[in-house]
């Protein structure tokens, strides 16, 4: 555990308010889904290494698309480039590993193996090290060595079967999901982990996959499979077994919002908002399994009441009473949505004054939760590849003179070859127990 953070670049947040403080979290992730679940251990407070290699995770090189991945999955963290297949790279990965609370990775089957960083090898070693990683389909299965990526988990899982309008094609959900999710089930399985671990000081391994984390998510649907037998199929706007429920209604400025109104109660309130009280008792209407056969006449009646309305007129008049919908906005809108900027959710990340390794400076989304009122997240940006690395070497031991000579074989990369770097006072971490050797 951390006995000195001064390294760590979210001293601004106070840690009482960063219940991970004083965490080392060693994370190998590229694109999303192991970067997600450093990132939400950063947010909390952890010091979270990104090693990467040389080049950078792979995310770096795809433009804009793969740049929005790192900065929005990489703030706060610390950047070591290193080549793990060069001479001397395995042996300071393992000195920072030693120094570690957290591994993540999100590795291709069959690379942990071979780069010596599986599971086996670095529990055996440290017994209190929490081992956490992604795979596509999970280790079991005869897909464990299979490659996997969002869009696959979205098209296997059923998501895109049931994502679109009905009778058309399947579509994609409009971001990556499948990672997200994984990014939040690997958060949840090692915070579960160090909870055990306070109380046992025996470390964990915890797994997930993007096939997991998307059929978990679909938790009631497959229940309704369960229930009904029958397969629940994509049918656009609205939900199969209620109505009006997630019914869309276009309004006279092209504008359109989504209504819920499926329960007896609020399915009155809405006959009385619309003038037309009398649906309530209509035998097409009268429940919420005759709304459901009739939805396409319930719907026409819907567009021929609330589409005469301005899409914030009808969100008005709704929420008024108290029913609930929504407004169909983009970015473009919610840019300046008044109880998005009340929540402090998107912060600007900017690095700090004379922090020359730190990346440039934008804006993204930060915790989604607030502990006693405040946010434990930070807003430091992602950092440049390898921006750390001097920093993190001098922590483990390594004079001017030995960065030098790794920076120069090329083991090891860093934007600002020419930085003296001096160790801190005092050791940054107290490693945790490593078992000897037989």
């Amino acid at each position: 555990m951390n006995q000195n953070n001064a390294m760590h670049p979210s001293n601004a947040v106070p840690s009482e308010v960063r219940p991970l403080h004083g965490l080392r979290v060693v994370d190998f992730g590229q694109f999303i889904a192991a970067p997600g679940a450093g990132q939400n251990l950063a947010d909390l407070g952890a010091d979270v290494i990104k090693v990467e290699p040389p080049a950078g995770d792979q995310a770096r090189r795809i433009g804009t698309f793969g740049m929005a991945m790192v900065r929005a999955n990489n703030r706060s963290k610390r950047s070591l480039a290193i080549d793990l297949r060069a001479p001397g790279g395995s042996g300071i990965v393992a000195e920072l590993i030693a120094s570690a609370d957290v591994v993540l990775h999100n590795f291709r089957p069959g690379v942990v193996e071979r780069l010596h960083l599986d599971a086996a090898t670095l529990t055996d070693r440290h017994p209190g090290l929490i081992y956490g990683f992604v795979t596509g389909f999970g280790s079991l299965g005869p897909s464990a060595r299979r490659a996997g990526l969002d869009i696959a988990a979205q098209a296997e899982f059923a998501v895109m079967d049931l994502t679109g309008e009905a009778g058309g094609a399947p579509q994609r959900v409009g971001f990556a999901v499948a990672d997200v999710l994984a990014a939040q089930a690997l958060t949840s399985g090692v915070l579960a982990a160090l909870l055990a671990r306070s109380a046992s000081g025996r470390g964990r391994v915890v797994e997930t996959s993007l096939m997991e984390a998307v059929v978990h998510a679909q938790s009631s649907q497959w229940t309704e499979y369960g229930m009904t037998g029958t397969a629940p199929r994509r049918r656009g706007h609205g939900q199969a077994l209620a109505a009006p429920a997630a019914d869309l209604i276009r309004t006279r400025d092209g504008g359109a919002v989504v209504v819920s109104a499926y329960t007896q109660e609020k399915f009155a309130a809405l006959c009385r908002l619309i003038g037309r009280p009398g649906l309530v008792s209509d035998v097409r209407f009268a429940t919420n399994s005759a709304r459901v056969a009739h939805r396409a006449e319930l719907l026409d009646i819907l567009h021929a009441t609330l589409g005469r309305l301005d899409r914030n007129e009808a969100l008005a008049r709704m929420s008024s009473a108290g029913i609930v919908c929504g407004a169909v906005r983009g970015f473009d809108e919610i840019t300046e949505d008044p109880d998005l900027l009340a929540s402090g959710l998107i912060a600007a990340c900017a690095p700090a004054d004379g922090d020359e390794a730190a990346g440039g400076s934008y804006s993204a989304p930060t915790t989604p939760f607030s502990l006693d009122g405040r946010r434990p997240s930070t807003s430091s940006p992602a950092p440049e590849t390898g921006a750390h690395t001097r920093q993190i070497l001098a922590e483990l031991g390594r004079d001017e003179a030995e960065i030098r000579d790794l920076i120069g074989r090329g083991v090891v990369a860093g934007p600002y070859p020419e930085t003296t770097v001096s160790a801190p006072a005092s050791p940054v971490h107290t490693p945790i127990p490593m078992k000897e050797s037989a």
